[in-house]
């Protein structure tokens, strides 16, 4: 980490910064309907801008952004491009999008620019004054706790947020406060190109090593984003993880302003948990707050389980005082947030069982959930179906998740999802299920995800909580599972009792 307490403008906002305003004119986004594409697309689209762009198949986003006056084309085509009579004036991809691809082939030979999502997103948060969060894990729900919490706050921020709120049911806004909040993905490095104001680390861990390649590559990303801080801004770290506290460490001695949150911190600017109080799906945590050279006792509620989503609700307690919101509205704002989609998002109950969907994929992760989710659970037993997303992931971490599944009570776990990657010989999701320290009757490898739903009908009774869980297409089971449950229910049910979200 250099000594400098700023960094730069990257080569891309470089590139960006002269036409800024011609670029946003019209973009065409390849893969518009998926998480970040769609909500570059919202906004663009809120302030009045021309979109265009192209998915593989039709959904409920796509259908949405067409309602919004999006232009979009099913299937990948260079025709896809001409939607207007005047060519993009630039075309956005995201790194899951194959260098094969028709439309970015035909935008490069026609010459038109060619932007990666963040670098759209870096554009979209020029002339803000910017939050971004970024973590191994957290990241989704402590940008969401923060955008909530300004809103409550009356601060009206732009966001864009790698899940959709329960609230409002969106990912994105652009708003009129000055304020942007964003999620900052380092899985493949491109949050490098964002300069934020508030930097915020959840944590620090191995992970997406298919792209970075080793662990000291992915740890070492991390500084670099801290060096993209603004001068006079700010990192705030969770330093309960051990990588965070080192960035942290790190951040400190080469110069940069660092709020740390945590069970063990003593700075005078520092979040201390003192103790946290769970009390199905509510709790409440005691802080000691100091800011501005005093210390005060807060106590924070917060309405979603588990004590890594009261770090989360600090973190962005912290943020959202670095942005000038006054620390009542603050506190109000975390205690009314809802939640997130697929963030241990109620799907239903059936017959006395409980569905709960999340989209945990790794072993921290998956313990976490898991060990808020026993919160949840009164009378039964806590099942968990988890399919193991990517063939890299499972093989580097299989015995950890297993240890981290064997918290529940019966574990079903499905084949790896294998998204971007090919299949590699000797990893399934059986890597996984043979290592799980439980007895084995209690351990079930299901590969085939359509046989899901009536196995586990036939596993639970009344009081069990089920939780799906991974990044996969599992979040379609929990429907399916109320469906089957329901249907080989064989006590009366009163009618709520198979209602689904």
């Amino acid at each position: 980490m250099s000594g400098e307490a700023a960094g730069g403008p990257s080569s891309a906002e470089e590139a960006l910064a002269p036409a800024t305003d011609e670029l946003l004119s019209h973009l065409h986004l390849v893969g518009i309907g998926g998480a970040g594409m769609s909500g570059i697309a919202r906004i663009l689209l809120a302030r009045g801008e021309r979109v265009s762009g192209s998915d593989a198949r039709d959904s409920r986003t796509v259908l949405a952004l067409r309602t919004q006056g999006a232009r979009v084309g099913i299937g990948h085509h260079e025709d896809n491009l001409d939607q207007y009579a005047d060519p993009p004036s630039a075309v956005v991809v995201s790194t899951a999008i194959d260098e094969g691809n028709p439309e970015l082939v035909g935008a490069r030979e026609r010459g038109i620019p060619v932007l990666g999502r963040a670098e759209a997103l870096a554009a979209l948060m020029r002339d803000h004054r910017v939050a971004c969060v970024t973590g191994t894990h957290g990241k989704t729900s402590t940008t969401s706790m923060l955008t909530v919490a300004l809103q409550h706050c009356r601060f009206d921020p732009s966001f864009a947020i790698g899940g959709d709120l329960n609230d409002s049911g969106a990912n994105a806004h652009h708003g009129d406060g000055g304020v942007f909040v964003a999620e900052a993905d380092e899985s493949d490095g491109s949050f490098l190109v964002f300069s934020p104001d508030v930097a915020v680390v959840t944590n620090v861990e191995p992970d997406h090593l298919d792209h970075h390649g080793s662990v000291e590559a992915y740890t070492e990303v991390f500084e670099k984003f801290v060096e993209r801080v603004r001068p006079g801004g700010v990192l705030i770290a969770g330093v309960d993880d051990p990588g965070a506290a080192a960035l942290a460490d790190r951040a400190e001695n080469a110069g940069f302003r660092v709020r740390r949150y945590g069970s063990a911190v003593e700075g005078e600017d520092d979040a201390r948990l003192v103790a946290y109080h769970p009390s199905h799906g509510r709790s409440m945590v005691e802080l000691l707050l100091g800011e501005g050279g005093r210390t005060r006792s807060v106590e924070l509620f917060i309405s979603v389980p588990g004590e890594h989503m009261a770090g989360n609700a600090v973190a962005a307690l912290l943020a959202g005082l670095e942005l000038s919101a006054p620390l009542e509205g603050l506190l109000e704002g975390l205690a009314a947030f809802g939640g997130v989609r697929r963030r241990f998002e109620f799907k239903g109950r059936a017959d006395g069982v409980r569905v709960y969907d999340d989209y945990a994929h790794h072993p921290t992760e998956v313990r976490v959930q898991l060990r808020a989710a026993r919160t949840e659970v009164e009378s039964g037993r806590l099942i968990v179906v988890f399919q193991p997303h990517l063939f890299s992931r499972t093989a580097a971490f299989a015995a950890e998740f297993a240890e981290a599944l064997a918290l529940a009570d019966e574990v079903v776990v499905l084949d790896v999802y294998g998204a971007r990657e090919q299949p590699q010989p000797g990893v399934s999701g059986e890597l996984i299920s043979g290592a799980v320290p439980l007895p084995p009757e209690r351990v079930h490898y299901e590969p085939s995800i359509t046989e899901v739903p009536l196995r586990i009908a036939e596993l639970v009774r009344p009081g069990d909580v089920v939780l799906t869980m991974g990044a996969g297409d599992v979040t379609m089971l929990g429907p399916e599972i109320l469906t089957e449950v329901g249907n080989r229910s064989t006590t009366g049910s009163e009618p709520s009792d198979t209602e689904q979200s």
